[in-house]
């Protein structure tokens, strides 16, 4: 069991398989916290495959770990006749969950070591997050009352499922350490969603393209603490996984960036449709941008009040999925005329904005309305299911030119807005007095807050620091994703490059990820430091659930110089010989999906319930042949 009283039996039960064309053998070494408790050589068959159980005695209270070989797992000792318990949320945000065990009032995430016994949890029905109501759809056992009696023998991890029933939520969820606690920051990598779509052939078929991993997160400077232990200082950064997708983390670095007091710093982002690496950080004025001298929306509405500061009050939109028609799709569009511009050496945008994706129970009929027109023969090839957000410049004879798709306007976060810089020096033409540019979307995005920054860029010092990176099971999951998932653990060497080996999880799963801070220089005097997350990550979400074109498994993985996801069959996966040795050394966390004599409560009872440590040994060759709940 993950949990045990001292001097209790315990058994680590190990999967070995030969995946070769001859028989092999292996031995093993089975250690506790470093002692070798045992020595035995497999012997298998060529394809074979048997299960190996160690049992040792549980050693005193405290955390332990099990070694076979180079692999390794954990369980707890804790005091005889307690067991600790998890209460939990999923979906609809990051917003604690109030709920009463025993009639006394907490809020997830909730963690304590309890005396053995009966235990009654109740949450509300409906709950209000602020961007969403969320409405309770069942626990972790199946069961979809609000209340769930328990007897508590043995850890437990009790999870609280909610659908979002109005307003949004996604994506990896970022938090950080501020001293006290792990504060929520946002969802991160937008634009990584696999599935986005390109267009459609006269014939009905859908072309996947675009699609961008990258974000870059600024932490706010007040907020992250650096945490000490034994081991040094760090900065300690979360990636959960709370929505049902799969994610395919490829790398993330933090960059320190100290910079003169008198500006503010930001990153940029980007859109799906541009693949450029967001490594710029521009410096702004901090108490001298220029507002637009106009804001008009696609309806010829004076919006210019609401991107004048950074209140709340965004900007009306709408979004293009409930659109009249295929052939009538409603585009949001905001027009600024940012004055007379022409003796700045350097242009940038200040944008404070979000989008709301929408309901999923929009998207898959949007898509079936174009395939039955192309059915009858009314789509032109190369129409636009729904067209990219672009940027375009007004030239000298009032004529809009859309810039280069390197230079387009960002997508911003959902969920939670953000400030980020556009740069846009250089997009305008020669001998216009009046510059003006149009923001073109179909899905409701909206604007907070837009400045104009003339200033030159200023000298600032960059420092990066990688991270040390530990997957792990945060809670409990009953989704239907299959496939071979990263095992937990170290993997730290997935996360310093990218290079399309992936740190590959599920529902559940968490990154916790340490940054040293020790070879960090000292801020010099009139100097400040802020703190950027750079991040690549792709993810997928489930059919009929924005998933669209796609199974919800791991494979076929998504690689960087794809034209889009699913790719066509001239595309493929890199599979020479390092990444097949990363598959067969880090992917070997296989999820099958549950048979159909399985019921929903059974099944999570089993997997609650597991109570070993289960590997793969790798005794030969392997051969390995060849989208976002908002």
């Amino acid at each position: 069991p993950y949990e045990a009283w001292p001097n209790e039996t315990m058994k680590a039960t190990v999967i070995a398989t030969n995946t070769g064309d001859a028989p092999d053998s292996l031995a093993v070494r089975f250690m506790v916290d470093g002692s070798l408790l045992e020595r035995r050589i497999i012997e298998l068959a060529a394809k074979e495959t048997t299960t190996v159980e160690f049992t040792f005695t549980a050693p005193e209270e405290g955390k332990h770990t099990v070694q076979v070989n180079a692999l390794s797992g954990t369980f707890t000792v804790v005091p005889a006749g307690y067991h600790t318990l998890m209460v939990g949320r999923s979906g609809g945000g990051s917003k604690p969950l109030e709920f009463t065990l025993n009639g006394e009032p907490h809020e997830t995430t909730y963690v304590a070591l309890l005396p053995v016994g009966e235990y009654t949890i109740t949450v509300p029905k409906i709950v209000d997050v602020g961007t969403g109501i969320l409405e309770f759809s069942f626990w972790s056992d199946g069961s979809t009352s609000t209340s769930i009696t328990f007897t508590l023998n043995e850890r437990k991890i009790i999870v609280a499922t909610y659908t979002v029933i109005s307003g949004y939520a996604s994506c990896p969820s970022l938090f950080y350490w501020n001293g006290t606690d792990y504060v929520y920051v946002t969802e991160v990598s937008n634009a990584g969603w696999l599935g986005y779509i390109d267009y459609i052939d006269e014939k009905g078929n859908i072309v996947f393209g675009g699609g961008n991993p990258w974000d870059t997160i600024k932490l706010d400077p007040k907020q992250l603490t650096a945490k000490s232990t034994a081991d040094g200082e760090f900065y300690d950064i979360i990636l959960l996984q709370k929505w049902d997708e799969l994610f395919y983390l490829d790398t993330v670095f933090m960059l320190v960036v100290d910079h003169p007091a008198d500006v503010d710093v930001y990153s940029t982002m980007v859109n799906y449709v541009n693949k450029a690496f967001p490594s710029e950080i521009y410096t702004v004025s901090k108490n001298n941008l220029l507002t637009p001298i106009s804001a008009v929306n696609e309806n010829g509405e004076d919006v210019l009040s609401c991107i004048e500061k950074l209140d709340g009050i965004f900007t009306p939109s709408n979004n293009g999925l409930e659109s009249p028609s295929w052939d009538k799709i409603k585009l949001s569009q905001l027009t600024l005329n940012l004055g007379d511009l022409s003796n700045a050496q350097e242009i940038k945008l200040v944008i404070n904005g979000m989008v709301d994706w929408g309901s999923p129970e929009t998207y898959e009929p949007w898509i079936e309305g174009f395939k039955a027109a192309a059915a009858k023969g009314l789509v032109p090839n190369g129409t636009e299911v729904y067209p990219p957000p672009y940027m375009e410049v007004m030239d000298a004879n009032g004529n809009w030119v859309r810039v280069p798709n390197d230079r387009q306007i960002p997508t911003p976060s959902d969920y939670v807005p953000r400030t980020f810089a556009v740069n846009l020096t250089g997009l305008f033409p020669a001998g216009i007095r009046e510059y003006k540019i149009r923001i073109t979307n179909f899905f409701n995005v909206t604007f907070d807050y837009i400045g104009i920054d003339v200033t030159p860029q200023r000298d600032i010092k960059i420092q990066k620091l990688d991270a040390d990176a530990v997957l792990h099971q945060a809670f409990y999951s009953i989704s239907t994703s299959t496939g071979n998932f990263t095992r937990y653990g170290d993997v730290t060497p997935l996360t310093r490059n990218e290079d399309d080996m992936f740190v590959i999880g599920r529902q559940g799963d968490q990154v916790s990820l340490r940054f040293p801070t020790s070879g960090l220089a000292p801020l010099e005097e009139g100097m400040e430091r802020d703190y950027f997350l750079f991040v690549a990550c792709w993810f997928k979400d489930p059919p009929g659930n924005w998933g669209y074109g796609f199974d919800f498994t791991v494979e076929p993985l998504p690689f960087r110089n794809m034209t889009g996801f699913p790719y066509p069959p001239t595309e493929s996966y890199p599979y020479d010989e390092a990444h097949l040795q990363y598959l067969r050394e880090y992917n070997t966390r296989v999820v099958k999906a549950p048979t159909e004599s399985l019921t929903l409560g059974s099944f999570a009872s089993w997997a609650i319930g597991v109570a070993a440590l289960i590997a793969v040994v790798d005794l030969g060759a392997v051969a390995y042949f060849k989208k976002r709940k908002h």
